[in-house]
């Protein structure tokens, strides 16, 4: 894996039961990459970035995320997840808790950060999601595009190498979806290494340094998003397109 190689998937494999999701899969990130990756319902995008970070044990196949080996049964899982973020379609924050402690509480507990520092970290994050007025507020007092935008303040808290994001705008009132992408354009902009599954075809062609289309458990097409979402070269790729661009599609 060379030196600015972030994220190395070989190979990849997942079934559940008798149902292949993942066939073969190879993917290649550098540090500071955004990939985008988009495909029908069931074609196995979700399931690919869950195995990024082991939350699917895969079938066959290597991933190594900065250095780690996640699939060698020696690897300290724990700590190599440290360096992996996560934001799912839904927001996973503790309903009883205030966004200040939701941020800080995984600070204290896996990287052994005191009350002080944690806050300090959390607060810098909550301001850079356009959150810092809520830090006392609890979920609940909350839209959903603050919640989800909380949800990733409180990812970049644990300081990670690399952000996965699972279609973090599916669950949202359209109109919230636009403030939760104004962050992950800066994050992108910043030079955070970003994997994203997504329907937000827009935000693909402007932020992704390479777009994946993935279908029936496989890569189909790759490259930067001017070809694949602009000019795409395989049938596959453009029936799915032609589908998602198209207003009277847009469920696919």
């Amino acid at each position: 894996m060379s030196t600015d190689t972030i994220v190395e998937v070989t190979g990849l494999e997942k079934a559940f039961g008798h149902l292949e999701v993942l066939k073969g899969i190879d993917m290649t990130v550098s540090r500071g990459q955004v990939i985008c990756i988009i495909g029908p319902s069931g074609s196995g995008k979700s399931t690919l970035l869950r195995c990024v970070n082991l939350l699917e044990e895969p079938n066959g196949g290597k991933v190594v995320v900065n250095g780690y080996e996640l699939t060698d049964p020696d690897c300290d899982l724990d700590k190599a997840r440290t360096g992996i973020g996560m934001v799912f379609q839904s927001f996973n924050l503790f309903a009883h808790l205030t966004v200040l402690d939701n941020l800080t509480i995984a600070q204290r507990k896996v990287l052994g950060r005191d009350k002080a520092e944690a806050e300090r970290i959390a607060r810098l994050n909550l301001e850079k999601v356009g959150l810092a007025e809520k830090a006392r507020s609890l979920p609940a007092q909350l839209s959903g595009g603050q919640q989800q935008r909380v949800a990733i303040a409180r990812a970049l808290s644990m300081e990670p190498e690399v952000m996965l994001f699972d279609e973090p705008t599916s669950a949202l009132d359209p109109e919230l979806v636009g403030d939760v992408l104004k962050v992950m354009r800066n994050l992108a902009r910043e030079g955070m290494t970003m994997l994203v599954v997504t329907h937000e075809m827009q935000f693909a062609r402007e932020v992704a340094d390479v777009v994946l289309f993935m279908d029936q458990g496989v890569v189909v097409e790759q490259g930067p998003p001017a070809q694949v979402i602009g000019d795409p070269r395989e049938e596959r790729t453009q029936t799915f397109l032609s589908r998602v661009l198209n207003p009277a599609h847009v469920d696919d």
